[in-house]
């Protein structure tokens, strides 16, 4: 964890469609952000249905409530980090990207998650190409998981076909993208190894024991603590690291309140006989 205190926090803002399990989404982004020693603010880009196992539909707000959310925090508190999660709608992506783009010196980190999203949503060409073309290029961090990072690329490049993941590793950082962390908990095996790409290539690399369980909100976890580190000042590389470490404690110490998937515990540090491994 961090090693000093500042003596106000931070404050990292979100936008993100509501979780009412408080496992992913804006729920989760807030409980995390605070864990990690920041002050949240939060824009509302959708409302979510859903519980422990599965989403049962999914409502977007208009582009101009968004907006308008956004502009009343922005004009009134100074943010240190901003982090994009589900939008839904391309009216969405553009309203989030207008406004990102007005503060150019913020780091923003966007979790790219529209594989999780009803198959309606995901269907619409127009908003995976919205998203390439005006969220990408503002992505401080793209935090993707291998099969949404192809797809990506192969939308970039205006191909029928996927690439594999090295070039798709290169398109996606010569769109704009400063950095992609490419999370491996989708890739069979006993570790789960994410890699942090920047144009040079590798910049770090973090293997995790997999843990056994089914968790909901694991890579929400991951990008909503890599903002919090930013909204700290860390470097790009020490940020992913501290996040690292914050998301193997928390599902190392995951709870199951419901009938599906486990929820990461973003309070471990309060708990007694914690778990004190790191990603191994």
């Amino acid at each position: 964890m961090m090693s000093s205190i500042p003596p106000t926090p931070p404050v990292a803002l979100t936008i993100a469609a509501t979780d009412p399990t408080g496992g992913g989404g804006l729920q989760g982004d807030v409980i995390t952000l605070a864990s990690m020693g920041c002050h949240p603010l939060s824009v509302v880009s959708a409302v979510c249905l859903r519980d422990t196992e599965d989403v049962a539909d999914l409502l977007p707000l208009s582009a101009a409530m968004l907006a308008k959310q956004a502009r009343l925090l922005l004009e009134d508190v100074a943010v240190r980090a901003f982090k994009v999660g589900v939008l839904a709608t391309p009216e969405n992506i553009a309203a989030t990207a207008e406004i990102l783009s007005d503060y150019p010196g913020v780091p923003v980190v966007v979790e790219s998650e529209l594989g999780r999203l009803p198959s309606a949503a995901l269907a619409n060409d127009r908003l995976m190409a919205v998203h390439c073309e005006l969220l990408l290029p503002l992505a401080t961090v793209l935090v993707v998981a291998q099969a949404e990072a192809q797809r990506l690329a192969m939308v970039l490049a205006g191909q029928d076909e996927l690439p594999d993941v090295p070039s798709a590793i290169e398109r996606l950082c010569s769109s704009g993208v400063g950095y992609v962390l490419l999370t491996g908990s989708a890739t069979p095996g006993p570790q789960v190894v994410n890699l942090l790409y920047s144009r040079e290539g590798v910049v770090r690399t973090d293997p995790w024991s997999r843990l056994p369980d089914r968790y909901l909100g694991a890579g929400n976890t991951l990008s909503a603590a890599l903002t919090g580190a930013l909204a700290h000042e860390m470097s790009i590389a020490d940020a992913v690291g501290e996040a690292e470490a914050f998301t193997w404690q928390s599902l190392a110490g995951a709870f199951r309140p419901g009938m599906g998937k486990s929820l990461p515990d973003r309070f471990f540090w309060l708990r007694e006989g914690r778990a004190d491994d790191g990603p191994a």
